[in-house]
């Protein structure tokens, strides 16, 4: 495995330790792929270090426990949104 992937993988996994963040967030703060995230965290990372494989595993499984927690909350802010901007044109109207 080449250096800076090697290094990369122990950057990662430390952020998501230090975080608990999610690999969508992670991948955007490393300016990678989910994909490639998952991989380093769940093929790559065994092999090179167990004990930290299995500590991110654990923060791992936890956001994917929560994640239709996190999913119902982005709706409700989504048709929150929406209502705020249906009754500010309803109401610039009404003042017309």
């Amino acid at each position: 495995m080449q250096d800076y992937i090697l290094q990369r993988v122990i950057d990662i996994a430390n952020y998501i330790l230090d975080t608990g963040y999610t690999v969508r967030q992670t991948a955007q703060i490393f300016g990678v792929s989910k994909s490639t995230v998952h991989k380093d965290v769940t093929e790559r990372l065994p092999q090179i270090n167990g004990n930290l494989a299995q500590d991110v595993r654990v923060v791992l499984e936890k956001n994917k426990a929560e994640r239709h927690l996190r999913g119902g909350e982005a709706t409700r802010l989504k048709y929150s949104a929406m209502r705020r901007e249906d009754s500010g044109i309803a109401s610039e109207s009404a003042v017309s």
